[in-house]
């Protein structure tokens, strides 16, 4: 585990999957298994991996037009690895590759404050459609992903837009 073992890869190319699945299992980002874990990275525009010697580390990925938006998902890393300034450099990575565009990202509520050192701010028009399970979307709800079904915020609750269309007026 040391610094000069350790080094950023860009492409998929002999990417072990098994580890990446491991790693975002662990992290408790997803526990699809390898080979979706391939389709999805190598599907996306970017992607961002640490390697330690052969070990993978760390896991990055973001959904790209290359002109002017771009989306970040998947950032892990091994929980040996953290506070080593690591994860920084998986989403410097990604955000060096993405400059000139409008980039999101989906992150777990509990990273909301290490994402908002690198400028990203929360948004509050951000719309969310998942096609999962109702035992899903409550662990979501729950852990604080979503606000509440028809949720407005304070200053929302007086403004004519907010009651609808106007066309259905």
């Amino acid at each position: 585990m040391s610094e000069e073992t350790i080094r950023l890869k860009t492409d998929s190319d002999g990417i072990d999957w098994e580890q990446v699945s491991e790693v975002l299992r662990k992290s408790g980002l997803s526990d699809a298994p390898a080979e979706v874990q391939k389709k999805a990275f190598t599907n996306s525009g970017l992607v961002a991996f640490l390697l330690d010697s052969d070990k993978i580390i760390g896991v990055a990925r973001a959904l790209t037009d290359h002109v002017s938006q771009g989306a970040i998902y998947n950032v892990a890393l091994r929980d040996e690895y953290q506070g080593r300034g690591l994860g920084r450099k998986l989403i410097e990575s990604l955000l060096e590759r993405m400059q000139g565009q409008n980039v999101i990202l989906y992150t777990h509520p509990q990273t909301v404050l290490m994402y908002e050192k690198f400028g990203f701010r929360r948004a509050k028009s951000a719309m969310e459609f998942f096609q999962i399970d109702e035992e899903h979307k409550a662990w979501l709800e729950n852990e604080g992903f979503f606000l509440p079904e028809g949720f407005r915020f304070a200053d929302e609750y007086k403004r004519e837009d907010m009651k609808g269309p106007r066309w259905r007026k």
